[in-house]
């Protein structure tokens, strides 16, 4: 480590290019000039503190909102280098902060690995804050420079001693720009979530979180690292036993992974490559599926528990819940979101290990393996009750015209970019769906009550249920393995339901189906909610009201009292349908998004699952209300 840290000096900093283009298109670089833009500048600036993390040199990272507006991300790394680059006539540190694509994670010497932002990570930050400081706590003296948008505003200047000798370490405050971002209140629920995660894949690591506004402080440190990543997620989940774990370096790249499955029918496989959350999987993900395929079938053909066939890759990942996390040194991530691993190599790698460590484990704790192998067993037989109960449902719809469900009214054009088919709750309102649509772009599917919850179903149970069947008919993709996103018979599926508690437990309903069995769309983008609604106001003309709070507002502008409160969708005449919920040009949609994946399964998890006592928490925290009667 000793050798490692010498290393890391003024010639260590790379340069690629400029800094030019960030403000212009600050979208391309930190995803959005909103909430999501907002907070990628804090994960950036803490991306080079876990960095320092990884190479062994940070063990605390603080993180600071402040009542101005402004953040602090402080560690006790190494601290970035203040010395004369050896090309440029700046210093190392004004290189790092002011130039688009420098550092010292491109020749390996300083970082082995690294997450980050492709390089573009803390100049980012500079470009798109109004001002910026930075300190830094490195051979024995404290170093400070000032940024404005980009610019260098003042020079380094050394400007005191740290408390205690051989102390190093980056503090960085920053205040996001006005000029770029349309928010600048940040969530502390949403850094929460992330930090945990962080604290989680690196064990040991404290993460301290303030909010000095709100009075909030958390802290996150778990040297349990993944044991206790997969124990909190299965915390509101029945576990099968104790959590499967190991590492092990292959070819300079380490793989880390814990497994430990539940009573539920739902697979969670959580994935990270240096701390950066792979949420479409990738490489590493299709080596893990394979071995584990693999081993279980094995083991249950040693144990003579399987007689006969082979148990599908769904049979044995039915209620598992897995965490993998990998520390590589050349990661290819396939687009700019980095969101899929593309390491070939890796896919081996995964497959070695996975089979080596997983049949030990299982030779040494057949009480735990056994219940696997039951689990998946009864996976596998699920599953030919489903295909029986589906063979029927084609055999009823064999007449049908296309093999389509009856009840589609499909629209004339097919898939292309404005083509949408609306789930309807209730057979009044797709009735009055399909006059008011237009028919050429516009599909409509019925819906009758509420789907089954698939978070408490078994597979056999969901895919038997008529309704999910002609769900899945409708939009063409397949679902589990058998899905294929350009099969994709729409570009927007729009859930329209009641402004109501039943509408709402419906549109639950739906989005955990969609979550569950098609997250692909999700993260694709074309799921979204239709917004109906509440209120019509009549002054003249028809004005139409979707909140209490708007409600307040126009009454108050046009100084009337004629209102008429939508009690359904199967209310409105066609004409109103149409101008309220389902014009392209005035309607309103929420697109559905999956902000982080591990997040999303605790809610549908909590909200959805078994267990009584976090629902009545989540809801009796998140309710809008003043008193719940849960």
């Amino acid at each position: 480590m000793a050798e490692q840290k010498s290393k890391y000096g003024a010639e260590s900093i790379k340069i690629l290019e400029g800094l030019e283009g960030v403000r212009k298109r600050p979208a391309m670089y930190v995803g959005s000039t909103g909430k999501e833009g907002l907070h990628h500048l804090i994960y950036e600036a803490v991306d080079n503190s876990v960095d320092e993390c990884l190479a062994g040199a940070c063990s605390v990272i603080k993180i600071i909102l402040n009542k101005d507006g402004s953040v602090i991300v402080e560690d006790n790394g190494r601290g970035i280098p203040v010395d004369k680059h050896p090309k440029l006539n700046m210093s190392a540190l004004e290189v790092a902060m002011t130039k688009l694509h420098a550092g010292g994670k491109f020749d390996k010497k300083s970082y082995m690995v690294s997450g980050g932002l492709h390089g573009v990570g803390i100049s980012c930050v500079t470009a798109l804050s109004k001002k910026l400081i930075v300190e830094v706590k490195r051979k024995n003296k404290i170093w400070m420079q000032e940024y404005s948008r980009g610019k260098t505003k003042t020079k380094l200047k050394e400007i005191g001693k740290v408390e205690k000798p051989g102390e190093t370490g980056t503090k960085i405050t920053f205040w996001p720009d006005p000029e770029i971002f349309s928010v600048l209140a940040f969530d502390m629920k949403t850094l929460i979530t992330r930090f945990r995660e962080i604290a989680f894949l690196n064990a040991g690591l404290k993460i301290v979180l303030k909010d000095e506004k709100q009075q909030q402080k958390e802290e996150f440190q778990y040297n349990g690292g993944l044991i206790e990543f997969v124990k909190w997620l299965n915390r509101t989940k029945e576990s099968l036993g104790k959590p499967i774990y190991f590492k092990r370096e292959v070819d300079h790249t380490i793989i880390e992974i814990s497994v430990q499955y539940n009573s539920s029918f739902q697979e969670n496989i959580f994935s990270f490559v240096n701390t950066i959350n792979t949420v479409e999987g990738g490489t590493h993900v299709s080596g893990f599926k394979t071995a584990l395929t693999r081993v279980i079938n094995d083991y249950a053909k040693k144990q003579k528990i399987l007689k006969s066939g082979s148990l599908t890759g769904d049979d044995v990942r039915e209620g598992i819940t897995a965490v993998i996390s990998l520390k590589i040194a050349d990661p290819q991530f396939e687009g700019q979101t980095k969101t899929k691993l593309g390491n070939s190599e890796i896919k081996g790698f995964m497959d070695s290990v996975v089979t080596t460590c997983l049949s030990e484990f299982f030779e040494e704790n057949p009480t735990i393996a056994k219940k696997i192998v039951n689990k998946s067993l009864n996976s596998a037989k699920a599953r030919f009750a489903a295909k029986r109960a589906k063979d029927l449902i084609r055999r009823k719809n064999a007449f049908s015209f296309s093999g389509l469900p009856g009840k589609l009214s499909d629209c004339s054009k097919k898939k292309s970019e404005d083509t949408e088919l609306y789930l309807v709750e209730g057979e009044s309102a797709g009735g009055s769906a399909k006059q008011a649509r237009n028919k050429e772009i516009q599909a409509i599917l019925p819906l009758k009550g509420k789907i089954l919850n698939v978070e408490k179903a078994s597979h056999s149970r969901v895919l038997s249920s008529e309704e999910i069947e002609n769900l899945i008919t409708a939009i063409g993709t397949g679902i589990g393995e058998n899905f294929r996103l350009e099969k994709l018979r729409y570009n927007k599926i729009i859930i329209m339901t009641d402004a109501d508690v039943d509408g709402q437990h419906i549109m639950t309903l739906l989005l955990t189906f969609f979550y569950r069995f098609m997250p692909e769309l999700i993260k694709n983008g074309n799921i979204y909610a239709a917004v109906a609604p509440l209120y019509k106001v009549r002054k003249k003309i028809d004005h139409y009201v979707y909140s209490d709070e708007e409600l307040k507002r126009t009454l108050a502008k046009l100084s009337t009292t004629n209102v008429t409160r939508f009690k359904g969708l199967g209310e409105m005449n066609p004409q109103q349908l149409w101008e309220t919920t389902m014009n392209p040009r005035t309607r309103k949609l929420k697109k559905i998004s999956i902000e982080d994946a591990v997040k999303a399964d605790e809610i549908f998890s909590t909200l959805m699952g078994d267990q009584v006592a976090p629902r009545r928490k989540f809801i009796a925290e998140n309710a809008r209300v003043a008193s719940l009667d849960i």
